[in-house]
């Protein structure tokens, strides 16, 4: 029997981003995993200092989303994600090398988190604009949902590495490996051929303030746009809570050990997929906005079963790995259909402000939630600050359920013409 390719899989140029994407997160899952485990393992960071870490990834990428998603919209996207692969690249590997002379000191921890989290959303911001420039937009479902399959299937890998290279070649030492991805990234979107049209050109030159604020005006006032945003801003937020205080939970708290969790942790990998695959098939659950709405609740009931994991034990682990079996799918397939919603209903010449402005919004939520999770954690618990992670998750469903985004029954149609160079779904060779 012959295994034949079809779909996006004959698209080269986007099988080349696909990989370079994909190479990408498995090693920034690797990293992320290790630079948490090198402040609490190697710098023993408490939760304040898990806080300023977490923070320290954010307040950059809060800040820079405005002039990132100008430029994305002012110059070409793909200089744009290969400049900012090489720049992570050079920053991350300056870890591993003052580790090595025991050098590396909590501050230059956080000082590369700045550097990586600035540089990281301007790949972001422009990689979403790009998408729409490799394939059409009727494709954007399929591209975005082999994207999210290939970094589920990362994340399974790099979670199950990253453990057990943790504790191997300690946290410094994986976050090297996380620098390389970076390299491997920036040579696949080099590769890239599809000539990228020049940004629109116009007879007047607004400020540049003028036109960042027409990207978060623009999502002020579609209303989709502006609930997917207030969604979203409960859903980092509440995941942020998690991020801070989770691995401080099941370590310190509980007593796992990092090679257990990753392995754990990984299950979430595979069942992503599941995620993946649902994603062009919402009618199964009464349409696109209904499908949107049940999957925020899923990932609510399955974030509750954190918490309730209670001991190193048959049960604490059975707990853990019902978490990945039933959060990982539903975020999945809730990230996958609100991002293309987003790229179908934004124009071209806003795509990159518009990206940016949420991006924004997301932050400003993760900066709340980075706070809020070391307050909590240290004055209510670790596990109290897990069950309102929960909470948040269940009001940003009711958000959603209660917007213009729950009546949706399918994607709707682009409302401008897609660029001549955006159309080709067959196979392309380099031109």
């Amino acid at each position: 029997m012959t295994f034949k390719l079809d779909g996006l899989w004959r698209h080269t140029d986007f099988v080349r981003l696909w990989t370079g994407s994909t190479i990408s997160t498995f090693g920034s899952i690797i990293g992320n995993l290790a630079m948490q485990f090198t402040a609490v393992l190697w710098l023993h960071a408490g939760p304040v200092q898990l806080a300023i870490l977490a923070a320290s990834q954010i307040v950059p990428g809060f800040l820079a989303s405005t002039v990132a998603g100008v430029w994305a919209d002012r110059i070409r996207r793909r200089p744009i994600m290969i400049g900012a692969d090489i720049g992570r690249f050079f920053l991350l590997a300056t870890i591993p090398a003052t580790a090595v002379f025991d050098l590396l000191t909590f501050a230059q921890l956080c000082l590369v988190a700045l550097g990586t989290s600035a540089l990281g959303v301007f790949f972001s911001v422009s990689t979403e604009a790009y998408l729409p420039t490799v394939v059409s937009r009727s494709a954007l479902v399929e591209a975005n949902s082999k994207l999210s399959a290939a970094a589920s299937v990362a994340e399974f890998g790099s979670f199950s590495l990253a453990g057990w290279l943790v504790q191997l070649i300690k946290g410094p030492g994986a976050i090297f490996v996380d620098a390389l991805s970076f390299l491997g990234s920036a040579i696949c979107i080099w590769r890239i051929r599809t000539p990228e049209p020049a940004p629109a050109e116009t007879d007047e030159h607004p400020l540049f303030v003028r036109d960042a604020a027409d990207g978060f005006a623009h999502v002020m006032r579609e209303r989709r746009l502006r609930a997917l945003a207030v969604a979203n801003a409960m859903l980092t937020a509440s995941g942020q809570l998690v991020s801070v205080v989770y691995l401080l939970y099941l370590v310190d708290d509980l007593g796992f050990k990092p090679g257990v969790l990753g392995l754990i942790f990984s299950v979430g990998g595979v069942t992503s997929l599941i995620g993946a695959y649902l994603a062009n098939r919402s009618r199964w659950f009464g349409g696109l906005g209904s499908a949107l709405v049940v999957s925020l609740w899923v990932r609510a009931a399955g974030m509750a079963f954190m918490p309730l994991a209670g001991a190193v034990s048959a049960v604490g682990v059975a707990l853990l790995v019902a978490n990945q079996l039933v959060t990982d799918p539903a975020w999945t397939f809730y990230d996958i259909n609100s991002l293309s919603l987003r790229q179908t209903i934004t124009p071209d010449r806003l795509r990159g402000r518009v990206n940016a402005s949420m991006r924004a919004v997301e932050l400003g939520a993760m900066l709340a939630g980075t706070a809020a999770g070391g307050v909590l954690g240290q004055t209510l618990g670790v596990r109290a600050t897990l069950f309102i992670a929960v909470a948040g998750t269940l009001v940003a469903s009711v958000v959603l359920a209660m917007s213009p985004v729950a009546h949706l029954k399918a994607m709707p149609a682009p409302e401008i013409d897609e660029p001549l160079a955006a159309r080709e779904l067959a196979v392309e060779g380099d031109l």
